[in-house]
């Protein structure tokens, strides 16, 4: 059985960008977020969307949420090391989430890769994923 404290989530972030402390957290924050975004039902209605979060007991997602909410940051130095931990993320079947920065404050206008959220899922499910990469 899992405990509470082996349900985290580990966030990569692209070091080649040379964002600011700011940049980073903010897209962090996207991350995570979009993880939990993905995981909800929306569904229309009149005058917006409805959104809920089904999270079954027991799974490695209550167990995040009910717990630390343990996230952890690593690094990459490039766009296809990026793209590669989500490939491997999703190959996997562990949540996941890529963000794309849109340019406006940084990288000239560009659309950018930026950073991606490996889980929440079970500790040894995202180290198979994250586990070998650099702390930021």
């Amino acid at each position: 059985m899992n405990a509470p404290s082996q349900a985290k989530q580990v966030l990569v972030v692209r070091k080649d960008l040379k964002m600011r402390k700011g940049k980073i957290a903010a897209q962090c924050a996207h991350a995570s977020m979009r993880v939990l975004l993905q995981a909800m039902r929306g569904k229309g209605i009149r005058g917006g969307t409805r959104w809920s979060l089904d999270v079954p007991g027991g799974s490695a997602l209550e167990t995040w949420l009910e717990g630390a909410f343990t996230k952890v940051c690593v690094y990459v130095e490039s766009e296809e090391a990026l793209v590669a931990v989500a490939a491997d993320a999703e190959a996997r079947g562990v949540p996941f989430a890529m963000i794309t920065d849109s340019g406006r404050t940084e990288f000239g206008g560009v659309p950018t890769r930026t950073v991606v959220a490996v889980g929440p899922d079970w500790r040894a499910r995202v180290d198979e994923v994250t586990g070998d990469l650099p702390l930021l």
